[in-house]
């Protein structure tokens, strides 16, 4: 009887070890602002910051010692697969747009899950508009 019984215990044990593992499911976390390359292309130099925010909505980081800096910041990190992390950070001189840094890719492609994109750290910088002169 005990030998039926260890047979069927070793069995046992060795069915369960050839199950498949069960990996828990993990949802998307997405955080931050979402800027698309439409956004960006609306952007004009002189534009004051309402103009932005209204074009790009509000910084994720508004800092109050760099009042002239506002950086939009986005996390993507799937469930299964790489963190993705993209930045923006919009420069102004006296209240006015003045230059751009960051990540930027062109059109939607970093938004999309199945390719995660690679970063390209770029400054563009706006140039300024021609002065007007009264004569």
């Amino acid at each position: 009887m005990t030998r039926i019984f260890a047979i069927l215990f070793s069995l046992l044990l060795a069915a369960c070890s050839a199950a498949p593992t069960v990996k828990p499911y993990r949802i998307d976390i997405r955080q931050g602002n979402v800027v698309t390359q439409e956004m960006v292309a609306q952007l004009k130099p002189g534009l004051t910051k309402d103009q932005v925010r209204f074009v790009l909505g509000s910084p994720l980081v508004a800092d109050m010692f760099h009042t002239d800096r506002w950086d939009y910041i986005y996390y993507f990190n799937p469930g299964q697969g790489e963190l993705q992390q993209r930045r923006l950070t919009v420069f102004f001189e006296q209240g006015k747009l003045a230059r751009l840094a960051g990540d930027v890719v062109a059109g939607d492609k970093w938004l999309q899950e199945t390719t995660p994109a690679q970063p390209a750290n770029r400054i563009i910088d706006i140039p300024a508009a021609p002065k007007k002169s009264i004569f």
